[in-house]
């Protein structure tokens, strides 16, 4: 009788949980480590009996909504133990179950008692899986540094009641340490089934209402790359500079960069979007301020740019001066990504007019060098849509957009919202700045608070496009090694290109432009294995040809050294500079004759192997990226094997291009380089060496004096860095859009075998 006292109340208890719907927080009461304790009858029976049923009472509910508002940290730990900023860290918080990322929060600089004050609500379906919660210090440029751990026992968590609290951190590694608290407050609100599917339905609809409303609302998307700031003036009067960061307004919508510390000529290299409205003053603000430690931070300048004056769907590069001659600041801006309302680049109205492609190709004719376009050539590229792309969403689905890049220029379609096969239906136009550039095509999936996720990437050279050609390109991973995540994801694409050939070998042999938003690679074992063995397999061809010449030398086969030795006494007799370019020319009838005969082209070659798939997913990186937190043990060596790792990797890629170069996988940048070599043999065989150096030396010396602004280059470099390396090769090759057959049949083998 007295275990079915017990068994009652515990079920009056239950009902008495499930009946408690307030929503509010509490915002009283001292927080607690520990939800508040049982009946004291309920601790007289056996664990085993009252953790049962406790799970029967958990497992009366198909579906949990799981209410966190993240408040602050206390007491963590300085991990910025060097340098000026000793003493501090710049925490985050992840909120992850199963592995899976529920959450991410905004990061404080500076601080190790952060207020983050952030809400948010996500859907439990097991409750028995605790959240995980993980403290990191964000390191510009290094491995973020892990700051410790809790976990959030959802089973032991009163249902539908919110609690507050208290979590301490912990390090496996440093069991000892006290590595500060974190203060929350959670609500656990138990759903049936039924709550479930009106849940996920009424998101899908709402979310889909909500972004077609704002869709139609919205009318372009301003992209911006922060690129630098120069003469800025200094407002630490200690160390005479500045810790400048910029903030950005375009009606409701703002951006905040990161702070550049202790200069006064920063370097930033963000790029971000905002959304421009019709019924809003087109006006961008633009303020720069100086990032004090104790005090208000410094107002430095402002500058504003009227959007209205500026045409769409072309990336302008802006300079502009702060006011009262406070230094200039230098971005890129592009507004694009308009919405299904405009026709103006919609495809579905659009009608081509064969006046306008004679006009383009008569505008990019061979003779015609006295442009005033800055391009040598112009790019249509129609996109159509996709299809077998990833579900980023809850409901299976993705809101995919397209960003189309060339160079600095960046243009994007409209988000179509919850669809896998999106029908953009749009046509852009570049102007080509460099015929051996690279169209980069990105799709992301849009998220709240202009944050994206990678769903696939293309990159195709400009010229392996073949005009008025409709096909389906297939979108690799983020590593463009292989196939993105989805049902064989890919894009429908056709595109045209108009080039003047003569403008665009003069272009060739001149510096090639920097693309600000590259980033310096940071150090990673892989990579650098990988450039070792780039490096390795040209070293090795050496070595065959020093061992050809060591079996001459040792006359292992007579007929062989006998003919090397007169070929080397007949080549020291006869030599003059013009043989050079000649040798050179030699090689290049050789490896043309394979070209032609072979009929191929490595940049057109598509993949046949259908078996490559994602190699890892982008959280489980992130955890792995964690894990290698040893900043202490690393921070030493790290920028000696980072400059040794990119130099070899520069040694494999100028070499690897030297290679290309002389197969004909480039077919315009060979014959240009076959006719270089015939103008420096032509040039040698008229001109004696010594009057050319002499004309060297003078164009040296006096090139400061008459030319003071001219920029020196090496033409034969600049040639070579239009040359694809390897490992571009492989960004560039093709995969098949759809498996074939016998693909299928091995992949079911494989897998009944498995």
């Amino acid at each position: 009788m007295k275990m079915l006292k017990i068994i009652q109340e515990i079920t009056d208890l239950s009902n008495s949980r499930q009946v408690s719907t307030d929503p509010a927080p509490s915002t009283s009461g001292t927080p607690a480590h520990y939800p508040r304790p049982p009946p004291a009858e309920l601790l007289q029976l056996e664990p085993d009996e009252g953790q049962k049923l406790r799970e029967q009472q958990l497992r009366q509910h198909a579906f949990f909504q799981f209410r966190i508002h993240l408040k602050r940290g206390q007491n963590l730990v300085a991990m910025d133990k060097n340098g000026l900023l000793s003493g501090t860290s710049d925490p985050y918080v992840k909120f992850k179950v199963g592995g899976r990322l529920l959450h991410k929060s905004r990061i404080v600089y500076r601080d190790l008692n952060p207020v983050w004050d952030e809400c948010f609500t996500v859907p439990i379906e097991d409750p028995f899986q605790p959240v995980q919660l993980k403290v990191f210090d964000y390191d510009w440029g290094l491995q973020d540094d892990f700051m410790g751990s809790c976990q959030i026992d959802l089973t032991a968590l009163e249902l539908g009641r919110s609690q507050d609290l208290v979590l301490c951190l912990r390090d496996q590694n440093k069991p000892h340490q006290d590595m500060g608290e974190i203060v929350l407050n959670v609500t656990l609100w138990p759903k049936s089934q039924e709550d479930k599917e009106q849940y996920l339905l009424k998101n899908t609809r709402l979310s889909d209402v909500n972004k077609r409303l704002k869709a139609q609302i919205w009318s372009s998307v301003v992209t911006i790359v922060l690129v630098e700031a120069k003469n800025l003036p200094a407002m630490d009067l200690d160390t005479r500079s500045s810790d400048p960061y910029c903030k950005f307004r375009l009606g409701n919508e703002k951006y905040k960069s990161k702070v550049v510390w202790k200069t006064l000529h920063p370097s930033w290299l963000e790029q971000f979007d905002l959304h421009l409205y019709d019924d809003q003053e087109q006006i961008l603000e633009v303020t720069v301020w100086d990032k004090d430690k104790q005090t208000k931070d410094d107002f430095i300048g402002k500058c504003s740019i009227d959007l209205s004056r500026l045409e769409r769907e072309i990336t302008h590069s802006i300079w502009q001066d702060l006011e009262d001659g406070n230094g200039q600041i230098f971005l890129l801006l592009t507004i694009s990504g308009t919405t299904q309302s405009e026709t103006i680049t919609d495809l579905t109205s659009y009608r081509e007019n064969p006046r306008d492609i004679a006009n383009m190709e008569k505008r990019y004719t061979w003779y015609r060098l006295n442009e005033t376009s800055s391009g040598v050539g112009w790019l249509c590229v129609k996109v159509y849509g996709a299809k077998g792309l990833a579900a980023a969403d809850l409901g299976g689905k993705s809101d995919p957009f397209c960003v189309l890049e060339l160079g600095n220029a960046r243009l994007q379609t409209h988000t179509e919202y919850k669809t896998l096969t999106p029908n953009w239906m749009k046509i852009f136009t570049f102007t080509v700045k460099d015929i051996c550039s690279y169209l980069e095509i990105t799709v992301y999936d849009e998220d709240h608070d202009h944050k994206v996720e990678f769903l696939g990437k293309l990159t195709i050279p400009i010229l392996s496009i073949r005009n008025g050609e409709k096909r389906w390109y297939a979108l690799k991973d983020k590593k463009m090694r292989a196939r993105a995540k989805g049902n064989y994801p890919q894009i429908l694409l056709e595109m045209m290109v108009i080039w003047n050939p003569l403008k665009a070998a003069i272009r060739a042999v001149n510096p090639k432009e920097p693309k600000y938003m590259h980033q310096e690679a940071k150090f990673k074992r892989q990579l650098f294995i990988r450039n070792v063995m780039r490096l390795k397999a040209i070293i090795m061809w050496f070595i065959e040809v020093g061992k050809i010449l060591q079996d001459c030398f040792e006359w292992e086969s007579r007929l062989l050294s006998f003919t090397g030795l007169l070929a080397w006494l007949a080549f020291c007799y006869y030599y003059e500079m013009w043989m050079l370019p000649f040798l050179l020319l030699i090689f290049f009838s050789r490896n043309w004759l394979i070209y032609r005969l072979t009929g191929g082209n490595p940049l057109l070659i598509p993949v046949d192997d259908e078996d490559l798939l994602a190699e890892e997913d982008d959280e489980d990186e992130a955890d792995k990226e964690e894990k290698k937190s040893l900043k202490e043990r690393l921070q030493a060596i790290q920028e000696v094997t980072q400059t040794v790792q990119n130099a070899i990797g520069y040694v494999a890629s100028l070499g690897e291009a030297v290679k290309n170069l002389m197969n004909f996988t480039v077919p315009y940048l060979s014959y240009l380089a076959i006719i270089m070599c015939f103008g420096a043999m032509l040039v040698l065989y008229i001109i004696p060496l010594r009057y050319l150096l002499m004309a060297w030396g003078v164009n040296k010396f006096t090139r400061k004096i008459l030319r003071p602004h001219s920029i020196p280059n090496n033409e034969v470099l600049d040639l070579l860095s239009r040359v694809p390396d390897d490992e571009i090769l492989l960004d560039c090759r093709e995969l098949k859009p759809h498996p074939t057959s016998e693909h299928r049949r091995d992949a079911r083998k494989k897998h009944k075998a498995s």
